[in-house]
């Protein structure tokens, strides 16, 4: 388990720490490339000072920790401004980890009220039989916060922007308030990446990242990624990685290690093209309205300027009013791909009401904003006017039900 760098402001600019930190090669043959630890288990040699790893261990078994999964660790910790990084096997397994850690029963649990669906199931399905209460609010109000907490509340929990209506936190303001609580603020930072949206340093305790998105980029791999401060981490890879199981294998590791070497410069095509898809969008008569936090028309533009580092990422909302509409659209892609999940470099566009966010009843689902209509996008680095002429064609084929 490679050490952190503490979360201390590197002079190092976020490009390059994305190609080196955490990451010196091979010590055998001197291959550039981080290897890929292929083993379950590591021959034990007797304990010293000069063969133990950070924080006192070996490296035994790859349930645990392994060196290529250390590497990856130590770089996404780096560039989110934390001083250690745990992988797992998926974006679910990293907020399944942390939930087991800091809640037990007869806790409660304050988390956004528009939040990913499978996130909302694990709270209103697993947690609950655990005895473990949540409470969804608004908390683009960070007042709201306040109002929730009980005596047993443990954290909060918050997705910003939110998916799939890209409403946005104020992290400072949520973060403030938890820590006059004395809960942990938890942050899903998986639309942004620590490239666009850093929230650790805008005060929040724990920051989650489904890396299967962005920091992978190409839509090859699963893997998700915690970063904290040391204790709480070496506390989740001592109960509910090692005794849960939810390890990221080697190969997967190496595969967002190789992912996280061009986030930056994905991010920035991703933001730059989306943000001029979501111009088009807006001015299209067959578009009812369109949500981007860059956008000027966006109504928390100004709180995106603030928290967001230089764009907001690549994921668009936009509703043509009915479902028919909406799986018009999908069925007349040409080029981008109808699918779920987001951060490839494919172009995906996904009906929430109808993939995501299908387990909330239809109620509940337009209380929160996701319309029937409701299409989400993740630009991809195909040239924008490409992208553009297939999503207006397939605008073209709708005609509004009678």
């Amino acid at each position: 388990m490679a050490a952190s760098r503490k979360g201390a402001k590197s002079r190092i600019g976020f490009n390059t720490r994305a190609v080196h930190s955490g990451e010196e090669g091979c010590p055998l043959t001197g291959a550039v490339s981080t290897p890929i630890y292929q083993t379950s288990t590591f021959s034990l040699k007797p304990p010293s000072k000069e063969q133990a790893l950070p924080g006192g261990m070996q490296y035994v078994y790859t349930r645990v920790a392994n060196p290529t999964t250390s590497a990856l660790e130590t770089k996404i910790a780096d560039l989110a401004g934390g001083e250690a990084g745990l992988a797992l096997a998926s974006g679910m397994a990293a907020i399944s980890a942390v939930l087991f850690t800091l809640v037990g029963s007869g806790d409660h649990i304050v988390c956004s009220d528009v939040i990913y669906g499978c996130t909302h199931d694990l709270l209103k399905g697993v947690m609950r039989r655990m005895g473990v209460e949540s409470t969804f609010v608004d908390l683009s109000e960070p007042d709201n916060l306040a109002g929730a907490v009980r005596d047993n509340t443990r954290l909060v929990f918050l997705e910003t922007p939110a998916n799939p209506t890209l409403k946005l936190i104020n992290i400072r303001s949520i973060s403030d308030i938890a820590g006059e609580y004395g809960i942990k603020a938890i942050v899903d930072n998986t639309f942004m990446t620590p490239y666009l949206q850093r929230p650790l340093e805008l005060g929040a305790d724990i920051v989650v990242h489904s890396a299967t998105k962005y920091i992978s980029g190409h839509g090859d791999t699963i893997g998700g990624i915690i970063v904290g401060d040391e204790d709480f981490i070496r506390e989740v890879r001592g109960e509910a990685l090692k005794d849960i199981g939810g390890c990221i294998s080697p190969f997967n590791s190496w595969l967002l290690l190789r992912g996280v070497k061009t986030m930056g410069l994905r991010m920035e095509r991703h933001s730059s093209s989306a943000l001029e898809i979501a111009r088009f969008l807006e001015s299209h008569s067959m578009v009812r309205t369109v949500m981007y936090p860059g956008l000027k028309s966006h109504p928390q533009h100004g709180l995106a300027k603030l928290q967001h580092q230089c764009g907001s990422s690549g994921m668009i909302t936009f509703d043509v009013e009915t479902q028919y509409n909406a799986i018009k659209v999908l069925d007349s892609l040409e080029m981008c791909t109808m699918a779920v999940s987001l951060g490839d470099v494919n172009t995906l566009l996904e009906h929430p009401a109808t993939m995501t966010h299908r387990s909330l009843s239809r109620k509940e689902r337009h209380d929160l904003g996701i319309n029937d209509g409701l299409l989400r996008i993740s630009v991809g680095i195909e040239d924008s006017a490409d992208i553009i002429a297939d999503i207006d064609q397939a605008l073209s084929k709708v005609r509004y039900k009678k």
